[in-house]
């Protein structure tokens, strides 16, 4: 129950590898929880020593936004968990595993072939994205979390993609949707979490960024997330969450 050793068994036919796979997933999740860390189901990067979360349900392009970015050269923090972690004045995100997962389409239309990257596992047809090798980078230390960008359906739309401000009340339903091993709370870690979040819309930024419809253009989303990042105001002081949202 303190979150310090965790035990697995599989059977026949799966492997250590699918077994890992949930240690690197849910269970990770909730050793965080257990150790009192609330944390988002996203993924995060390294843009100028902060973080930015890419928030969404699974599908979403988490995971393949985050292998644009590994290309463009950024450096990646976390693939599928991020951490909201520390005093209410600086939410950290810390480093997860040096490991993006991608479908085999997203590994199409990145790398051009599914086969250019190796299995996740030999029963699953998930491809990987070795952070700690391939010439991409992964960051080993914790950094502030500074932006959340929360991805939408792609659109056909001409316009796409494009970035929408979220306002606070509304990122605050996206949030608690997108938050880790969400069955698995009690009311005591519901009640931790939920003040983490207020601490969140009350300092960090709310976007929302609308993918196009071509899966080959994610460094197209990717430069458009950088635009908008850079012409963010500096990080805003902390204030009263309860000016936002009151947890009663």
């Amino acid at each position: 129950r303190l979150g310090k050793h965790l035990w697995a068994t599989w059977p026949e036919p799966l492997t250590v590898e699918d077994t890992a796979t949930y240690l690197l997933g849910p269970m990770i999740g909730f050793v965080l929880l257990l150790r009192g860390t609330p944390a988002l189901h996203a993924s995060a990067i390294n843009v100028g020593g902060q973080a930015i979360a890419l928030v969404g349900p699974g599908g979403a392009g988490k995971s393949t936004t985050a292998a644009g970015f590994a290309r463009m050269g950024y450096s990646v923090l976390s693939d599928d968990a991020v951490t909201l972690a520390g005093e209410p004045g600086e939410l950290m995100v810390h480093p997860g595993y040096p490991c993006i997962r991608l479908w085999p389409e997203s590994a199409d239309a990145l790398f051009g072939a599914r086969d250019a990257r190796p299995l996740l596992t030999p029963n699953w047809d998930k491809r990987y994205l070795d952070l700690a090798g391939d010439n991409h980078r992964f960051q080993t230390d914790s950094l502030p979390l500074a932006a959340i960008y929360f991805l939408g359906a792609r659109s056909e739309d001409v316009g796409a993609p494009r970035i929408e401000v979220v306002a606070p009340r509304a990122g605050m339903i996206e949030l608690i949707a997108n938050m880790y091993v969400p069955y698995l709370k009690d009311n005591a870690a519901h009640a931790r979490e939920f003040n983490a979040l207020r601490h969140v819309i009350a300092k960090v930024p709310l976007r929302r960024a609308i993918p196009g419809a071509d899966l080959g253009r994610v460094s197209d989303l990717c430069k458009v997330i950088l635009d908008d990042f850079r012409a963010l105001p500096q990080p805003r002081a902390a204030t009263d969450p309860s000016e936002h949202i009151e947890c009663v």
